[in-house]
């Protein structure tokens, strides 16, 4: 039987948007047909919402994304002043990135494998993808490890995120130079993960309640949705950037009606564009259109686009589109991690 060392070989190594400039390519789609032209426009409206001094620039991801090679991408757009909030899966903040600060890596490999051999060797596969199952034990247990060193009390996911930049802050930094958690934290860049039990984080939390279980930290799903309804009341005008659909695409559409509740007359998102490769017959979220939100009170319709395309394609295109075109280079920073606790800021 091969051993672990056998299939743990190539790492995965994540694109370099700064490397590539790919305006010319993505101007010449523009008289293409298609996914190229949607592609065209799509970039063309992340552009726009960089040049639009009222617009805060909400991205959203969803889908095995940095383990298949775009954190560097997301890592750029946040050193960069591109984007001034994330929301996201658990799996690509902790399992994938913070999993990857602590030294851990993705490895290049295959769909065809047998599965049970990769299961008694404890690697897990994400499709072409292996990772190391006893890494991720670890990074289990330094998420345990940072919930058992706060005070006992309920947390929205931002706070328990920005914790983990200052974990990494205080214990010499990550071990990689493309944290995106770090460089959040780094830049005062909120993080939300509205679902983050579903994750090593997860899992720590059920290690860490297991051990505390009179006076435990815990998930405060309610306070995500406030907080991120904040940041709507806070922006005059607002921009989704969304890499997949799911959980983060919903949270982050609806806090338009949350803060139309609040206070009547706010504006839609402005901007948005999705990259996803869903079937929108079924009427899951993560295919609904943006012209579908629109009949919500969710998104307007005036610069919206849909792309239907793997995220590994697109995500670099559109991404490295906007910053060789270089509008964030004058771009006012956000810092909208300040909107909530100074404490946290300042700490």
């Amino acid at each position: 039987m091969a051993t672990k060392k056998d299939y743990l070989q190539q790492v995965i190594k994540h694109i370099d948007i700064k490397e590539h400039n790919v305006v010319k390519l993505v101007d010449a789609m523009e008289h293409m047909a298609f996914s190229a032209r949607d592609l065209n426009r799509a970039a063309k409206i992340y552009d726009m919402m960089l040049r639009d001094n009222d617009c805060t620039v909400i991205l959203t991801l969803a889908g095995s994304l940095f383990s298949a090679g775009l954190k560097k991408v997301v890592y750029d757009l946040v050193s960069n002043n591109m984007v001034d909030v994330i929301v996201s899966t658990g799996a690509i903040m902790v399992d994938q990135d913070f999993f990857e600060a602590l030294g851990f890596k993705h490895y290049i490999g295959s769909p065809f494998v047998d599965d049970n051999e990769l299961r008694e060797l404890h690697i897990d596969r994400i499709y072409d993808t292996f990772i190391d199952e006893d890494e991720l034990r670890i990074c289990d247990e330094t998420t345990a490890k940072i919930f058992d060193s706060l005070e006992p009390r309920p947390y929205s996911s931002r706070e328990l995120l920005w914790h983990f930049g200052k974990y990494l802050d205080e214990n010499g930094g990550p071990k990689v130079d493309d944290c995106v958690i770090y460089a959040a934290y780094k830049n005062n860049v909120p993080i939300f993960v509205p679902a983050f039990s579903d994750c090593s984080a997860g899992f720590g939390i059920v290690i860490h309640q297991h051990n505390h279980p009179d006076k435990h930290v815990s998930f405060d799903s309610g306070k995500d949705f406030y907080e991120l309804t904040q940041i709507k009341l806070q922006s005059k005008e607002t921009g989704i950037f969304m890499v997949g659909g799911g959980v983060p695409k919903n949270f982050t559409q609806d806090i338009v009606v949350a803060a139309d509740i609040l206070q009547e007359n706010v504006p839609m998102h402005k901007y948005a564009i999705q990259i996803t490769v869903a079937d929108v017959r079924d009427g899951a979220l993560s295919s609904s259109t943006l012209k579908e939100a629109s009949s919500w009170g969710k998104v307007e319709t005036t610069y919206e686009q849909m792309v239907y395309s793997e995220a590994t394609l697109a995500m670099p295109l559109i991404a490295g589109y906007a910053y060789h075109k270089g509008a964030w280079k004058n771009r006012e920073k956000r810092e909208l991690q300040k909107l909530f606790t100074k404490k946290e800021v300042t700490a």
